[in-house]
């Protein structure tokens, strides 16, 4: 049985992935910030809901208290908290405004993963997903048949770009534990005012695919619905 502890699982990315993931047998941890929306999620879905906000590190703390206490242990960590932060013109940009999403997009992951890093080690075949973007991407970014060259995003893209690095240094670091970053694509979201062409279902394909993956798998990887994509 693999148990799977997934953030900002109450609606979107998270939600579907947390439900697909269940329809495969899988038990499900529903890491959510907001309480009543995370426990009716986790209802809906048959899954748990944990409180956890990603910025608060005693809010982490105690949800990861609180899974060494109820499962004893995680297989998989899904970092998909995530924030937007403005669009456009990054003339009146903020340092409050790059904190903000910084926070919960890189630091966040942080937090989560060293809280959760003992509960991990008691798995078998641990490993992480930290939920990034084709928005990090220099490479993607810069070509003009993509659709992430055309959006001003500052401030996410710089945090998704932080966020693929890292995960080159977590799987660097923790030779015992997969760690591998997805681009979700554009996807249907509140992120995007619902913009993307691509359905939530669609979305949680690559992590679904790496949170249902077998022993020995590669880590350091960067991954889409379609394939790897170089890190560039």
């Amino acid at each position: 049985m693999t148990i799977i502890f997934i953030t900002g699982a109450n609606k979107g990315l998270g939600r579907e992935a947390a439900r697909r993931l269940v329809a495969l047998g899988h038990t499900v941890l529903l890491g959510a910030r907001d309480r009543e929306r995370g426990e009716e999620a986790a209802a809906a879905l048959g899954a748990r809901h944990v409180p956890i906000d990603v910025t608060d590190d005693a809010s982490v703390a105690a949800a990861a208290s609180d899974v060494a206490s109820r499962e004893g242990r995680i297989d998989v960590l899904v970092n998909n908290a995530g924030v937007h932060g403005p669009f456009g013109d990054p003339g009146g940009l903020t340092a409050t405004d790059a904190l903000a999403v910084l926070d919960v997009n890189v630091v966040g992951v942080v937090r989560t993963t060293t809280a959760f890093l003992p509960l991990l080690r008691r798995s078998h075949d641990p490993a992480i997903i930290n939920v990034s973007s084709g928005m990090g991407s220099l490479a993607l970014t810069h070509d003009p048949s993509r659709p992430e060259s055309g959006v001003v995003a500052p401030l996410y893209t710089a945090s998704k770009a932080a966020l693929t690095m890292l995960t080159t240094q977590y799987a660097k670091g923790l030779p015992g534990i997969r760690v591998n970053a997805v681009d979700p694509g554009y996807t249907a979201t509140d992120l995007n005012g619902h913009s993307g062409p691509q359905t939530v279902t669609e979305g949680t394909d690559a992590v679904v695919a790496l949170a249902t993956e077998g022993p020995g798998a590669g880590s350091g990887r960067f991954v889409a619905r379609d394939g790897e994509i170089a890190w560039s």
